[in-house]
């Protein structure tokens, strides 16, 4: 899906409620759940044990982090939409944070994300998004969350 493009503040702000859009499928391996596992430091055997995973998980397999995929929200995010005339934009923080199916070596996942609302601040913007972490095959979402950004314009 093509990324969609907002000239100002203005024209984005025009868009509260409305899905920006969904990003491209993204793979996820066994290699960057370990690789994740390793920087956070987060070895637990449910993600990081094929073997063990497939003798006592209900699942028969391991499971990607729950963190990972919340994550992955911000990198799928920017190839969703953006705005030209931001100077910077930070992680205000996430609310409602819910982890609903999980996640297998081998899914792939793709963001949905729509704006809810633009809040003019002494510093820029803030924005609120729902994010949804949809899972290549299946009814039910990875995650779903409400992400709170702060965007500053040139």
């Amino acid at each position: 899906m093509p990324q969609r493009v907002f000239e100002n503040v203005a024209a984005l702000a025009a868009a509260a409620g409305e899905e920006l859009g969904v990003s491209d499928w993204f793979g996820l391996d066994q290699g960057r759940i370990d690789g994740f596992a390793g920087v956070t430091k987060d070895d637990f055997w449910l993600h990081t044990d094929p073997e063990r995973a497939a003798r006592e998980s209900p699942h028969g397999k391991t499971l990607v982090h729950g963190m990972l995929t919340l994550s992955l929200m911000a990198h799928l995010a920017r190839r969703i939409w953006r705005l030209d005339t931001m100077a910077s934009g930070v992680n205000y923080g996430y609310d409602k944070v819910r982890f609903i199916a999980p996640v297998h070596p081998g899914d792939r996942v793709r963001l949905r994300r729509t704006l809810l609302a633009v809040e003019h601040t002494e510093h820029g913007c803030k924005l609120r998004f729902k994010d949804v972490m949809e899972i290549e095959g299946r009814d039910k979402p990875a995650c779903i969350a409400e992400n709170i950004s702060i965007y500053q314009a040139a």
